[in-house]
């Protein structure tokens, strides 16, 4: 799918394996219904589209993102005063430790996962900063038959615990979590899940979360996970985005990974997240 299959927008792929950007559009004027057809397609197509130039208001970010899901709300931390449904997203000058940086699904560990994440860039560091992304579509279409028929009878346990051993500051940042936040949150997954809306199955493991296979101790589950994690961030299957004030990512949180890199101590990056409502993955 090319440009050419868009009358509204137009979509460049940025790699092979997913990722594209959009470009035509901004999308604070508000969207007819076609636009946001034509966004939803390059956003299935490519699991994660970019924006540039989108310096949006709450008002403005809120309404876009209704226009694809229900809004979610984040468990283990407040959203910005006055909007409960974006989270701030940041590191300061001083801090050695970023946001959920590790490959992961955003809180996987949930029984109902979000479908998807919008991430807006407020401020960036002058450079670094970059996120991932990996297909989790194509990790899993490349392994074996073998590996596949195994893989699509086994389910996994994930954990918000395990992202406390990775040190990540979203997980570490429990005084800012809502007063009715639990400790912990687990759930059991399939390890090979299908996508609701194309039938394309997706491997669904991640290092931050997924802590063993169900039925399984972690000590017989942690060879073959490890090999999973490995497999799952081969570099065919990702891309990478270099951030500017206003960039806008939407990444399809069902079928792709994504790894915000840790290189810019002493600088300042500041991004506003909203994750939408997904559903039981099966």
């Amino acid at each position: 799918m090319t440009s050419s299959d868009y009358n509204r927008i137009r979509v460049r792929p940025i790699a092979g394996a997913i990722g594209a950007e959009v470009r035509g559009v901004f999308v604070g004027e508000g969207l007819d219904a076609e636009t946001v057809a034509e966004l939803r397609r390059a956003w299935l197509r490519h699991h994660v589209i970019f924006l540039r130039d989108q310096h949006l208001t709450s008002e403005q970010f809120l309404d876009f993102a209704r226009r694809f899901g229900e809004l979610d709300q984040y468990p283990l931390l407040k959203g910005i005063p006055g909007h409960p449904h974006i989270i701030e997203v940041a590191k300061y000058e001083h801090e050695r430790v970023n946001f959920g940086g590790i490959w992961h699904t955003d809180t996987s560990y949930l029984e109902r996962p979000p479908m998807g994440t919008m991430l807006l860039a407020r401020e960036v560091p002058p450079v670094g900063g970059d996120t991932l992304f990996a297909s989790l579509h194509a990790a899993y279409e490349a392994l074996s038959p073998g590996m596949r028929r195994m893989l699509d009878g086994l389910a996994a346990v994930a954990s918000s615990a395990k992202a406390d051993v990775s040190r990540t500051r979203e997980d570490r940042s429990r005084d800012a979590a809502p007063d009715d936040a639990r400790r912990e949150y687990t759930a059991e997954h399939p390890v090979a899940r299908t996508h609701p809306e194309t039938g394309r199955k997706a491997l669904y493991v991640n290092v931050a979360h997924t802590l063993r296979f169900a039925g399984m101790t972690e000590e017989e589950s942690a060879p073959l996970l490890r090999y999973l994690f490995d497999h799952a961030t081969r570099p065919e299957f990702t891309c990478r985005f270099s951030w500017e004030p206003g960039s806008l990512a939407f990444w399809d949180n069902r079928c792709a990974l994504h790894n915000p890199v840790n290189d810019y101590h002493g600088h300042r990056r500041i991004m506003h997240r909203i994750t939408l409502k997904g559903d039981r993955p099966v």
